[in-house]
This record gives structure tokens, sequence and C-alpha cells, in this order.
């Protein structure tokens, strides 16, 4: 007992316990991650504002959403560091339905793009996120800078009866040069100390300088209030019928679908920048899933990850769920308690900042690639990045994925062949060569030749793989052509799938002991009729 009773006494002195690191929470972690999630929450106060805007809602139904959502996903969500909430994809998306129809069918909309995602979840469809190539991934991330850039051009314009138009003169170079100074402190801030996020000192230094020096510049305030109370339970005030489901169950699909593909990109890069893998997919669609369900309850516009306050938290430190949940709640307590204060700060530091996250995030190593790489993975970046910016990020992915399974399909159909050897005693082999699919099925039937073959043909697959059901009716029509002909061929090395499959040339294969294991895309329903044929004839 004396061995278990020194260690409890060792935990219970303050050395001891820094040096147990419960759950890895040293005093010097959990203030790096408190301060990471304070940075976070300043940043996330003027993109809340101005998509609630962009969604043409008051600015407390963004507030409330990136608190909402940032809560829960830090909770229950696939990545530590992720950070969530209110975001443009999916404000423009929003913007037709408040203008039609109102801000309570934005509320519905929300709860029932949550539910969507739940049962994403559920049935583990985020798995799919996998078949992401990395080109689509360098265009997502490309693509994403340059809108969080343009995001910010809006901070230099002013609206001029109903019109916006460019600040200019000493406002402009004032706002540039807080914009300069705010970068600057961010890169020199780590080569001097690290015990601040060099993102918080840039917005605490320049937000003092500009107080202290009474400058004329916009300050969030100018923006919208940012006070307000807790959110309070709300169900959305619309019919319950199928005429409201039919408005909003378009809205909700689209937006749960953004939100997912944005958030698991997010979790992907996330895991990148901290060399940390988790796999959470389905997980992560599970907490935003609740959390927009929630949300949609709570009076907020609903959100997804953020990719921009994603790469702050991790720039800054954060690693954990701790991070995040400070976010939130540092979020809460300016809505709530210091707001006034908040309000005080100049756009151009957080403008400063997101600029470094601009930075940061472009892979600018993708100009070297694209030199190196095949031109159709070049193409894909260069698509992706511009769909991207010129439609929306769901889009961008969904046509880079297609494009490379198209440029996948079309390399691989390229590459059937055969290596034809011919016996003394007549036989003629045909060694097929490259995978045999959809794709590859017309140029397989153009390497066989059943008028100018010999009487016995054997067709080896053994440097092949039968892919789908193309694939199968390919070597029917060629083993029919052949017996048309009045000659004899041999299928060999063909896996058992391909046995119990294939209808009229099943009784062509010629069993051998290293014959391939492999399963086919094809559908499995029809298996018994053919095992029920075959034991008729048995």
């Amino acid at each position: 007992m004396k061995p278990t009773l020194a260690a409890f006494a060792e935990r219970l002195s303050v050395s001891g316990w820094r040096r147990s690191r419960l759950n890895g929470f040293t005093p010097k972690r959990i203030r790096i991650e408190l301060l990471a999630g304070l940075t976070v929450a300043l940043a996330l106060v003027p993109e809340a504002v101005a998509f609630a805007f962009v969604a043409g809602v008051d600015p407390l139904v963004g507030l409330y959403a990136a608190f909402i959502v940032g809560l829960i996903t830090a909770i229950l969500g696939g990545q530590p560091g992720m950070i969530s909430g209110a975001t443009g994809a999916l404000a423009v998306v929003m913007v037709a339905l408040v203008a039609l129809h109102g801000v309570e069918y934005l509320f519905a909309t929300v709860v029932l793009m949550g539910i969507l995602q739940l049962l994403a979840g559920i049935f583990r469809l985020g798995k799919f996120i996998r078949l992401v190539p990395h080109p689509v991934m360098l265009g997502f991330v490309n693509g994403l800078a340059i809108v969080i850039f343009l995001a910010q051009m809006s901070q230099f314009q002013v609206d001029v009866d109903g019109v916006r138009q460019w600040i200019g003169g000493t406002s402009m170079i004032l706002m540039l040069s807080l914009v300069a100074m705010t970068m600057a402190i961010i890169w020199l801030m780590p080569k001097i100390t690290k015990v601040i996020p060099a993102p918080l000192a840039g917005i605490g230094i320049v937000a003092l300088f500009v107080i202290g020096f009474g400058l004329d510049v916009p300050r969030v305030g100018d923006m919208a209030s940012i006070g307000g109370g807790l959110p309070s339970f709300h169900i959305p005030m619309v019919p319950f019928n199928m005429q409201t489901l039919e408005i909003i169950f378009p809205y909700a699909l689209i937006l749960a679908a953004i939100g997912l593909i944005e958030s698991l990109l997010t979790l992907n890069l996330v895991g990148e920048m901290t060399d940390k893998h988790n796999g959470g997919s389905s997980k992560e669609c599970l907490a935003q899933g609740v959390a927009n369900t929630v949300t949609g309850f709570f009076g907020g516009m609903g959100g997804c990850a953020m990719i921009g306050q994603t790469v702050i938290n991790v720039k800054s430190g954060g690693r954990t769920r701790l991070s995040a949940l400070a976010a939130a709640l540092f979020l809460l307590a300016f809505i709530l308690f210091g707001y006034r204060l908040i309000e005080q700060i100049p756009l151009a530091a957080l403008v400063g900042v997101m600029f470094m996250v601009v930075i940061g995030t472009f892979a600018w190593h993708s100009f070297t690639i694209m030199r190196k790489i095949p031109l159709h993975d070049a193409f894909v970046i260069i698509l992706v990045t511009f769909v991207t910016v010129w439609h929306d990020l769901a889009s961008a992915v969904v046509v880079g994925v297609i494009v490379s399974a198209l440029s996948y399909a079309w390399s691989n159909a390229r590459r059937i062949h055969a290596h034809i050897d011919e016996s003394k005693d007549g036989v003629k082999v045909y060694k097929i060569e490259g995978p045999l699919f959809f794709g590859s099925a017309e140029g397989f039937a153009e390497i066989f030749h059943p008028k100018e073959d010999p009487d016995l043909v054997v067709v080896d697959f053994i440097n092949s793989r039968v892919v789908d059901q193309s694939a199968l009716q390919a070597i029917e029509a060629m083993a029919k052509k052949y017996r048309k002909a009045g000659k004899a061929v041999q299928l060999r090395h063909l896996s058992r799938d391909c046995h119990k499959l294939l209808k009229r040339a099943g009784q062509l294969m010629v069993d051998s002991d290293d014959d391939p294991d492999y399963g086919l895309a094809v559908n499995y329903a029809v298996r018994p009729s053919f095992e029920g044929r075959s034991k008729k004839k048995g």
C-alpha cells in the first residue's frame, strides 16, 4: 500500500499535479487554450454580424448561432480545435428564403437542416468525404482563402445613398496603415514571446493605439450593437403542414449539404495542420445536426465549421475542445456584459487578423506542384478554386469530384490491353492487362478477333480485375462471339464472384488454386438465381 499512498500524496501536491497532467491539461495548456478561445471570439463577432446582414436578419440572430453552434460542436464535434458558427456559405442561401417568407421560416429551415445532418451522421454518410481527392482539397483551401479575402473588402467601403463606395483619402490610408500594423505585430510577436497568441496581441495593441489616440476609424460598434440577453426557446411560428415543408425542404437540403461538406473538409484540414486524424466524420455530422436543430429552436440562423476562425484557433495554439468551448462562452460574455468594450475594437485590427489567415490558409505550394503533377489534376485545382469563389463551396467540391472521377475513369479505360501468346499446339492465350469496367469494356472487346483466332482460345485475367456489371457483360459478349464462330474459349483467373455472376460464360471458366478473391460493384440480388441454376445443372 505504501507506493500507492505515496503516489496519491504526490498528486495532491502542486508539482505532482503538474506532472500527472490530468488529461494533458497543465496550467500552461489551459492558459494557451483560453487565450486562443478569446482570440477566436473576438474574430467571431464581426463575422457573425456581417453574415446576419447578408442573410437579412438581426445581428443577434447571427451571434446566437455562433454561440450555440460553437458551444455544441465544441463538446460533440469530431475534431478538437475546430470552430463552428454562422458562415457566409450558408448566409447566401438563406437570403432568398428570408426575403420571400420571413425569419420564422428560416428558423424552421434550420431545424430541418439539423435533422437532415443528424440522419447523415446516423447513416454514417460522412465517411464519403474520403472520396474527395487531394487536388479538390487544394482548390477548396485556395478558394476559401480568396473568399475570406474578398469578404474583408466590405470593411473598406461605406454606404452613400444606398450605394457601396470605397472610402478614400486619409481614411483609406489610416485604415490600411492599421491593417498593416496588425499584420506586422502578428508576424513579429512569435519571435518575441509566445505567452500571448499573436492575433490576440495584434488586436489588443492596435485597439489600445486607436482608443488612446482617439483615431476616427470604423469600429465593431459601427456595424451594429452586439448587446443582448440570453437566447430563449422559441418554436418557429410557421404552419405545420405540407405546404411549409415544400417551402423549407429544398433550402434545408442545400444548407445541410453545404454545411456538412464545409465542416468535413475543415475537419480534414485541421487533421493535417495538427497531425491528428481522428476520423470523426460521422461524429462531426451528428454534432452539426444537434447544433443546428437546437439553434433553430433558440432563434439562431444555423452554421457550420468556419475555416478562418479554425485556422486562427490552431495558429494561436488551440488543440483541444477547451479552446472552442472558451470561444463560445467568451462570445456569450461579450453579448451579455462586454459589448460596450468589444464595440470599441477597430475593424482594421480584425481585418489584419483575417488577412494573416488568408496568407496562412492559401496553399502557396500549389503553384509549384501544378508544374509537376498531371495536367488534369492541375486543372481540378484551378477549377475548384474558381467555382468556390464564383458560386459556392458545395458546388465546387461536387464538380471537382466528378471531374476527378471522369479523369480517373478515362485514364484507366485506356490502360486495358493484352499480351498475346500462341503455343505450339495451336492454343492462343490472351493475357489481359488493366482493369475491366464500364469505361474499358469497349477497348476490351476490340482486343479479340474470333474469326482469325484458332479453335481454342484462353483468356487469362491474372493481371486484370473485373470491376462491375459492364465488365461481366463484356466477357459474356466476347464468349458469345467465339461460340457463334464455332470456337472454344476458356476463362482463367477470375474471382469467385465472377464464377457465380457470369451466366452464359460461367461454364467456360477454369478453376485454379491461385484465382483472385475480390468483390464486384454489382447487384448481388441476382446471385441466388445463378446459384439455383448451377445446382439444377449439377
